[in-house]
């Protein structure tokens, strides 16, 4: 089983956090899309007849597609491979995108679930994040989107300067009382060259605390746990039943092909990623050319990207798997590299699964990289 990932590298606006590729003039919206189509016609045989059970539609904003430009590029992926019979086909949204109207017309389309952007339900925080829609909106769309679909994600960004614990709270039960079985949640991060980080340099805007994050990240795990949610990875907690399926499979290690610019692509042993240029993506496309750089995967790159991603689960890292896919070197740098973890009680050890505890699930991505093996 394998996902395909589709970028729409579009937005109305500029989100000053957002260091996504992406571009806020849709002139070339015809020819990104005959593009995206042959891209996906070229590349059908890279995933090796695997049969496709995720197609996403990140971004960028794919809301900003009309409903029948979104069919064609699904029409593509199916007239070029296999796709199980009830495939989870999710479409990254903004609230000022969805209009009752529009909800309705995807709820016609094969597009089965909803990511939503919502990031705050407060005016300030879109207003600071410089998000195109407003705080209306985003509670407008979820009462449309909720009558139509029953798979919806929420996105919410917690450690944003001002937003106090109170009104953090806030914000999650606002979600919750739509009944959403889904919340992404990621802490508000300074990317550098996006604008945040130059308003912030230029004092216009208060920087991240990063002590507030982490506060408001557990908060964010003990409301969903009293809501019934299961923290399946680090920034994805969902109902039971409703677990994202593409992003699943990317932590799980399944292959996936990525179409458009910036689009990364994963086949099990090579890395693959496109162009992030609109206008570069486009002319190697007409030109019958795939306009990436391919990367070759080492063992001890393998090794690495489990621990990355299998800490952030809650399916942890597997010491049967270290020793069938990486050997007993690999099972015995594990095991030094993990103690003072363990000590310290960030990680523990159950059924031959390393795990990381409550405490240590915020500095998750820190633990790995300290048991990344290093030439």
């Amino acid at each position: 089983m394998s996902g395909i990932y589709i970028h729409i590298p579009f937005c109305k606006q500029a989100c000053f956090y957002c260091d996504f590729h992406f571009s806020t003039s849709l002139k070339k919206k015809d020819e990104m899309i005959s593009s995206l189509v042959k891209e996906i016609e070229i590349r059908k045989d890279e995933l090796n007849n695997s049969i496709v059970e995720t197609i996403y539609f990140g971004g960028g904003t794919p809301s900003v597609l009309s409903v029948d430009e979104i069919q064609t590029i699904i029409d593509a992926v199916y007239k070029n491979h296999t796709v199980v019979a009830a495939p989870e086909i999710t479409l990254e949204a903004n609230p000022d995108d969805l209009s009752e109207e529009k909800i309705i017309e995807l709820s016609k389309s094969p597009i089965n679930r909803l990511s939503i952007g919502v990031q705050s339900f407060y005016q300030k925080d879109l207003k600071l994040m410089n998000r195109a829609h407003n705080s209306e909106e985003a509670k407008n769309c979820l009462s449309f989107a909720t009558r139509y679909f029953d798979n919806i994600s929420v996105d919410l960004i917690y450690g944003i300067p001002d937003c106090t614990n109170e009104e953090w709270r806030e914000n999650i039960q606002t979600a919750l009382s739509f009944g959403i079985p889904h919340i992404s949640s990621y802490a508000l991060t300074v990317e550098p060259k996006t604008a945040l980080e130059t308003l912030i340099a230029k004092g216009k805007i208060k920087n991240v605390d990063e002590e507030k994050a982490q506060e408001q990240f557990y908060i964010l795990i003990e409301e969903l746990a009293k809501a019934n949610f299961v923290h399946y990875e680090l920034s994805n907690f969902g109902k039971e039943g409703f677990f994202s399926q593409n992003n699943s499979s990317y932590w799980l290690g399944k292959p996936y092909l990525g179409i458009g610019p910036s689009a990364h692509s994963f086949n099990g042993k090579e890395r693959s990623w496109n162009v992030k240029n609109n206008t570069k993506y486009i002319k190697a496309i007409q030109e019958n050319t795939l306009p990436l750089e391919r990367e070759v995967l080492t063992e001890m790159d393998g090794y690495n990207e489990y621990i990355m991603t299998g800490l952030r689960t809650i399916w942890g890292v597997s010491f049967d798997k270290i020793k069938s896919d990486f050997g007993e070197k690999y099972i015995k740098y594990l095991e030094n590299q993990s103690e003072k973890f363990i000590e310290q009680e960030l990680l523990y050890i159950e059924d031959e699964i390393l795990k990381t505890t409550q405490k240590g699930k915020f500095l998750s991505d820190g633990i790995a990289s300290d048991l990344f093996m290093i030439n």
